[in-house]
């Protein structure tokens, strides 16, 4: 690799991690950066477009389903294989964190608009010990095609090691990861439903 794309990768990843959510900062609310740029296999490339707010990362692509414990909105403990068979959309938010609040909607829509091919997309909390929070802020959204899921002790945030939100985790119908994304994108726009398309076809 040469100096120069080293460079970008440090410049792209520094944008990110200092920018967006870090739950180190937690509970104040913060903006997310612009970080225009995506990891591929654990590689940085500069992105055509000035708008971009995120990563997306591929260099953990075959990874299994990961066995962290959350809770749904009665305390009930699960795991992600309650949902295997079908693709998954694993979104780690905070009440707390701007850019997570903003993209909620546009979650919405995607459940509604992909509920027909099965996807499932699961908003988990990283609220840390506020659950009532969480439910107050989605009962007062009104989401029709989304429910809340809580992770309190941060499993998935400490798991997926990324200390960055929103991040979210796509996988496939037979539980294998698909991509990752660090940021909040453009979940309507033709890059991100390309990217459920190929996780629902996989």
């Amino acid at each position: 690799m040469s100096v120069s794309s080293r460079t970008l990768i440090a410049l792209l990843l520094t944008g990110v991690f200092l920018g967006a959510c870090d739950k180190q900062s937690a509970p104040h609310e913060q903006d997310n950066a612009v970080t225009n740029g995506a990891v591929t296999s654990g590689e940085a490339t500069a992105s055509a477009s000035s708008e971009a707010k995120y990563i997306l990362d591929r260099s953990k692509a075959g990874s299994e389903l990961p066995d962290y414990v959350f809770r749904d909105a009665t305390g009930k403990a699960m795991t992600l294989d309650r949902f295997k068979g079908k693709p998954i959309l694993v979104n780690l938010w905070a009440t707390w964190c701007a850019p997570c609040v903003a993209e909620m909607p546009q979650l919405d829509r995607i459940a509604a608009s992909y509920a027909s091919s099965g996807l499932q997309v699961l908003p988990i909390s990283q609220d840390s010990m506020e659950p009532q929070k969480v439910l107050d802020f989605f009962n007062g959204k009104g989401f029709r095609h989304m429910k809340p899921w809580l992770d309190a002790d941060n499993a998935f945030g400490f798991g997926y090691g990324g200390g960055v939100l929103p991040m979210s985790v796509l996988y496939s119908a037979e539980g294998v990861e698909i991509a990752r994304i660090t940021g909040a994108p453009d979940w309507e726009g033709a890059e991100m439903r390309a990217l459920i398309e190929e996780t629902i076809n996989e």
